[in-house]
């Protein structure tokens, strides 16, 4: 990993940290003042704060068990953590969302008397720890999932606190207690659509997706564009965290590509700076050469003639040249 990244990592540790202990501090006081307002929308914030809270430790935890070392059993590390953290914000957020939406029909049906000026001071105070918590996680949510997710957490939160502080304003001055459950389908609603594409993007990486900006056709062609290339085929593009692409695949080469160049290393350079793509494993092959048939299976039938001499002219010495070419083993190009 370099060094950029890990500056990364350590920021966004920290952000989560500080954000962590504002909104956990915060919400017990908002707990309690929802019990002495009688307040829904305080109540659904508290609700919403705890699984922030959740969602920030998880997101904590996340990062710090990502930066264990790949060993024998997990080649790849335990990125996918970051992911795992995503996806489980996205969903206990995405729960709290439909809870909040059914308490307030229950207050449709039955509406309570709100103590609007206690609701007020709770909600003006909320709104100033998460626009501190907003503004410590804004610089890592654009790189990584994992953040963004706790960050739309708080962003949902920040949102609520305003509404909370209007809907104090209308109660007191018009004493309409409807705005209350009102204001906590509002919420709801807001948060639904955004929950959703937070978990899209984190069921896509889980299930090996290609990542969101890259286009897979453009990344065949530019290989394919490459001197010395004439196909490719098995080409697969995945993303094992944010913003650590991956690609596999199989490429045919020209019979007369001089052994000596190194077309993986130029693929590898090419992918990295076109595509952020920083992984690449790419299989050299000679076109034709294995005639439709399992790769696999040619490949090991071409492996048994070579050591027993099938297909090799007999007749001549097997110090000199054939005239024909074996397939090149394959080779990583890694831009890590």
């Amino acid at each position: 990993m370099g060094a950029g990244h890990s500056h990364g990592a350590g920021a966004n540790e920290r952000a989560l940290r500080w954000a962590l202990v504002l909104t956990g501090g915060f919400m017990l006081a908002e707990v309690a003042g929802s019990f002495l307002t009688g307040s829904l929308a305080l109540l659904s914030d508290a609700a919403h704060m705890f699984t922030d809270a959740a969602a920030l430790a998880v997101s904590l935890a996340a990062i710090r068990l990502g930066r264990r070392p790949a060993d024998r059993r997990r080649t790849w590390g335990y990125y996918r953590f970051e992911i795992l953290a995503a996806a489980f914000n996205a969903s206990l957020l995405f729960l709290v969302a439909l809870y909040i939406l059914y308490e307030a029909w229950q207050r449709f049906q039955a509406p309570a008397e709100v103590q609007s000026l206690g609701m007020l001071a709770v909600a003006t105070a909320g709104l100033v720890v998460n626009g501190i918590s907003m503004r410590l996680l804004a610089g890592g949510s654009e790189h990584s999932l994992n953040v963004k997710g706790a960050y739309l957490e708080v962003w949902s939160d920040l949102l609520g606190s305003i509404a909370v502080i209007l809907g104090a304003a209308v109660i007191w001055a018009t004493g309409w207690v409807w705005v209350d459950p009102a204001l906590g389908v509002a919420i709801a609603l807001w948060v639904l659509p955004r929950t959703w594409t937070l978990l899209r993007e984190a069921t896509n990486v889980l299930l090996e997706g290609v990542p969101k900006g890259i286009d897979l056709d453009a990344v065949e062609q530019a290989m394919l564009d490459s001197s010395g290339v004439r196909g490719v085929h098995d080409l697969h593009v995945w993303e094992l965290s944010s913003g650590k692409v991956a690609l596999s695949a199989h490429i045919e080469v020209d019979t007369n590509l001089a052994r000596e160049e190194r077309l993986e290393d130029v693929l590898g350079a090419m992918l990295a700076a076109r595509f952020g793509i920083t992984h690449s494993t790419v299989q050299v092959e000679l076109p034709g050469a294995h005639g439709g048939r399992d790769p696999h299976a040619a490949w090991q039938e071409t492996a048994a003639n070579d050591l027993d001499g099938h297909g090799h002219d007999h007749g001549h010495d097997h110090g000199s040249e054939h005239g024909h070419a074996h397939e090149r083993p394959s080779r990583c190009a890694a831009g890590d």
